[in-house]
């Protein structure tokens, strides 16, 4: 069974001293507007549900299946999204027939959508598919400006060469924000989530995610505990359409500049009262 009800949400997370999404078109330095405030990209943010989604197992077994997994943190053997398309996917069945099975197999299909388009070996031939999904994550924007540091970085030895020389890939820049305070949104829609079989369990999957979405995601632009989930607020309204907009419930939500949320403000909204839930 699809899901039942509209769900919003919200996340509250703190940045301090890490790099929480570079920009390849600008040197990798954290995205930031021309105001300076901190961007961290939905794209991204999708990109850490999967992995925690990934990490989730029952009776020693990984319970969800995700289509799009990242090169560095595959659960399989194919070596692009094309080939683990074609392991579900035919060509000889309809657009829809296909759909469904791409949704049934893969979380991340039936929560976020997709689209498939991959050509076959023979002209005119191939898959063409779109699937739109009911979960949708806006960017996460800093609650003020951010302040970024740039630190030029050596390493010891050289990539390549004789080891007679220091060689130019040994010199290196590093960015990072400060510190700051993030805030993103999200909504489940039950009128799509028909259509691609997103049900209340997956629902309840992100919901539990959330709070740790941080969580096994160090690296070197993100050490361990510099990225901090503070608090997820979560409206579940008692009908398909919703009682408010999503556009009234975000603006129900006052954060504090230390990440902690306005509690008199969360009750604006009569009838419809958010569940908080605080950080891993």
């Amino acid at each position: 069974m699809s899901l039942k009800n509209k769900i919003d949400f919200a996340v509250v997370f703190k940045v301090k001293n890490a790099n929480p999404n570079g920009d390849p078109l600008n040197g990798n330095r954290p995205r930031t507007s021309y105001n300076r405030i901190g961007e961290v990209s939905d794209v991204c943010i999708k990109r850490k549900i999967r992995n925690r989604l990934m990490e989730v197992k029952e009776n020693d077994e990984y319970k969800y299946q995700i289509f799009v997994q990242s090169d560095d943190n595959k659960l399989d053997d194919c070596k692009n999204l094309r080939e683990r398309a074609e392991t579900v996917i035919d060509s000889k069945k309809s657009s829809k027939e296909n759909a469904e099975l791409a949704c049934k197999k893969w979380f991340d299909i039936r929560a976020f959508g997709q689209v498939f388009a991959y050509a076959g070996e023979k002209k005119g031939s191939g898959v063409s598919i779109g699937v739109r999904g009911p979960v949708s994550i806006h960017t996460a924007f800093s609650l003020s400006p951010v302040d970024i540091t740039s630190t030029q970085i050596t390493k010891s030895v050289s990539g390549e060469g004789d080891g007679t020389k220091k060689g130019s890939d040994t010199m290196g820049m590093k960015h990072r924000v400060d510190e700051g305070v993030y805030l993103f949104y999200g909504s489940m829609n039950p009128q799509l989530a028909t259509k691609t079989g997103y049900s209340d369990e997956d629902a309840l999957a992100i919901k539990n995610i959330l709070p740790k979405l941080f969580e096994n995601d160090a690296s070197s632009a993100r050490p361990e505990g510099s990225m901090e989930v503070l608090k997820v607020a979560w409206w579940d309204h008692n009908c398909p359409h919703g009682q408010y907009s999503s556009a009234k419930v975000h603006r129900s939500l006052s954060v504090n500049p230390d990440g902690s949320l306005d509690s008199e403000k969360l009750k604006s909204l009569a009838g419809l009262k958010p569940e908080i839930i605080d950080g891993f």
